[in-house]
């Protein structure tokens, strides 16, 4: 291992997808990244899904994270809801302590927190969100940590409750100019994997994040996760877990 040699984390977000079908090519993921957000059951996801994912996870040491949502399997987790900051940090550390209980019956543990969709996009910018999401995150164990976009009320609220931040960037969703995302509601929201191999470089050797997200149904995901490991490692940096 050459300690001068710039670290990076690649994330999917896994357990959305239903069945074992859905949990296969989850696993397959698993072979490029090296960290997994799994659902919770909120979004997307059940008992089954995050035991498996879990298992696969500890069998294959890939650190496990919490990707907890507003309480919407209807809406996939993509939609706003108006939820009071007690009854969102209640419905976190309910979405925490059942991936925990989970992962320690597979033989780990959960390692971080990263909140899915809407929760996602409006704890970066709305401190109340922000703060009953690290609030939760920080009632459950101290040295969990938190996933969040750079710069966002989300890594703020992090440090002020003593819960170690990090910064995430996306190889697979396109940007606008502002650095927030183009909405998926627009055509191009979602790269092809060329630019997402492309982004995904280019977002590392930037030095703003830790880690880097690829989505478990952008098409192609299993060989856009070893396509960007292989390019990120031929770049020279070394893939570690952040957490």
């Amino acid at each position: 291992m050459d300690d001068s040699a710039p670290v990076i984390d690649l994330n999917a977000d896994v357990g959305e997808r239903p069945g074992a079908a859905g949990v296969a090519g989850d696993e397959a993921i698993m072979a490029g990244v090296s960290s997994v957000s799994v659902a919770c059951g909120f979004h997307a996801g059940d008992g089954e899904t995050m035991r498996r994912l879990c298992e696969a996870a500890v069998r294959l040491r890939k650190a496990i994270g919490a990707h907890v949502s507003y309480l919407d399997r209807e809406g996939f987790g993509r939609r706003e809801l108006d939820v009071s900051p007690d009854v969102l940090a209640d419905h976190v550390a309910q979405q925490i302590a059942a991936l925990e209980a989970t992962a320690v019956l597979a033989g780990g543990s959960v390692r971080y927190v990263k909140p899915h969709g809407a929760l996602y996009n409006r704890a970066a910018v709305d401190p109340v969100t922000a703060r009953a999401l690290a609030r939760a995150v920080a009632a459950a164990a101290p040295d969990l940590a938190l996933l969040a976009p750079p710069g966002s009320e989300l890594l703020k609220a992090a440090a002020e409750h003593g819960i170690a931040g990090f910064a995430e960037g996306f190889a697979d969703r396109a940007y606008r100019a502002d650095g927030s995302l183009v909405p998926r509601t627009q055509a191009g929201a979602v790269l092809g994997a060329q630019a997402a191999l492309t982004q995904g470089l280019e977002l590392a050797r930037g030095g703003r994040f830790r880690s880097l997200c690829l989505h478990s149904d952008t098409p192609g995901a299993a060989a856009l996760a070893v396509s960007l490991r292989d390019r990120l490692i031929g770049a020279g940096f070394e893939i570690r877990p952040f957490a």
